[in-house]
């Protein structure tokens, strides 16, 4: 069981204001309080922020591959241990797994493994939650494959899909998929009557198709910018319907390199804080040297933040999330309930799971994380039990 805990002094980012030089109590791994004032009640452990701190929720990457030496798609528990062990030091406490385009046994295989791992690890509290599966490809077009293996996409089935989220015991969250590929929109429809997030990735189509495709249930972009067709101002394409349709809640990667600084800052002005979604995308690579890495069993070369395949092609990211929240501050000058808001509220809320995750409300799961006023990690909570803590922060 977590043990009781007090962070004191610190700015609290709520969801409608900042708090400066509050409280928070932590008890079985809830938030208990949030006071400007001293608690009364007694704590196991006390925190005292370092100056300038800032407590945010606890981020939540809702599309990422893999990191620290671990892909989802090795489809083993220690993948999953690695990925929940080390996420916190980025500041993510929850997060969806995300597959890749591959054969579809080798699918399956992950799927099953996701779901077994979260099975057997549902009673630990100790690294960042699995909150389920993002299903990436292979119901993409390969127009616009990217980095997702040519040779195993295929048109949407449902019932195909079905056989997977039964393997997966349901953990399937968000469909990654191309709406031309989707004959009378059967998937989107299927996956909306399910609560299903059906997002629109991967793809070639129009403005027209894409305003078709949102009336059926599609209500997500994936990778804003990437893999899309893009912006003209006689077809706005993919980018310029994600940027201007209300329906659509967009992720980005932050990065300065899936998206130009400019690019990024135009996407906060064009969804605001409240239909963004910061993403990584991020592969196994992340977090470690440059070099030759394996995703979706291709070659993918690292060298300083980029990760390429032999063709140029960007394949996924190193990117870290308390980085793409440092980015989007340096992009637009977002406030913190900004950065809160496009680093875990909008998931949470886009996920249906707002009640218990997403912002720094009494009730809540204590998934919280501190950071610097340039968002370098000090601390990340899971659930109520200290995940990581910095070597800068020898006070705490």
């Amino acid at each position: 069981m977590a043990e009781s805990l007090l962070i004191k002094g610190i700015a609290i980012v709520t969801e409608n204001e900042v708090i400066k030089n509050g409280y928070v109590g932590i008890n079985e791994g809830k938030i208990s309080t949030i006071s400007t004032e001293r608690p009364k009640e007694s704590y196991s452990k006390e925190i005292q922020a370092p100056a300038d701190s800032v407590l945010l929720p606890g981020m939540i990457d809702i599309h990422i591959h893999g990191g620290y030496g671990a892909d989802t798609m090795d489809s083993s528990f220690s993948a999953l241990d690695t990925m929940s062990s080390r996420l916190p030091e980025e500041g993510t406490t929850s997060f969806l797994a995300t597959t890749i385009t591959q054969e579809h046994g080798h699918i399956s295989q992950a799927l099953v493994n996701a779901r077994d791992w979260k099975a057997a690890e549902e009673s630990s509290l100790l690294g960042a939650e699995l909150l389920g599966i993002h299903l990436e490809g292979p119901f993409v077009s390969p127009k616009r494959a990217g980095a997702q293996p040519k040779e195993w996409i295929r048109p949407s089935d449902v019932a195909l899909f079905k056989k997977w989220q039964q393997e997966a015991g349901g953990l399937i969250k968000i469909v990654t998929l191309a709406p031309e590929e989707d004959r009378h929109f059967e998937l989107i429809r299927y996956l909306k009557d399910e609560s299903i997030i059906a997002s629109m990735g991967h793809t070639d189509a129009d403005s027209a198709l894409l305003s078709e495709a949102a009336k059926a249930g599609a209500s997500h972009m994936t990778h804003l910018y990437n893999a899309m067709s893009p912006f003209h101002h006689r077809e706005p394409g993919v980018i310029g319907t994600a940027l201007a349709h209300d329906g659509f809640m967009a992720e980005l990667i932050a990065d300065g390199i899936h998206s130009h600084p400019l690019a990024a800052k135009l996407a906060f002005l064009a969804k605001g804080s409240t239909k963004l979604i910061l993403i990584t995308d991020s592969m196994r690579a992340k977090g470690l040297k440059d070099g030759v890495y394996e995703f979706g069993g291709q070659s993918v070369t690292v060298r300083g933040k980029t990760a390429l395949l032999s063709d140029g092609t960007l394949a996924g990211s190193i990117l870290k999330m308390n980085e793409g929240a440092r980015h989007m501050r340096e992009f637009t000058n977002c406030s913190w309930t900004d950065i809160a808001n496009i680093t875990s509220a909008n998931a949470a809320k886009q996920l249906g799971i707002f009640d218990r995750k997403g912002s720094v409300t009494e009730g809540k799961d204590a998934d919280l994380v501190i950071v610097s006023s340039d968002c370098e990690v000090i601390l990340t909570i899971c659930r109520g039990n200290i995940a990581f803590i910095s070597k800068e922060a020898d006070q705490i």
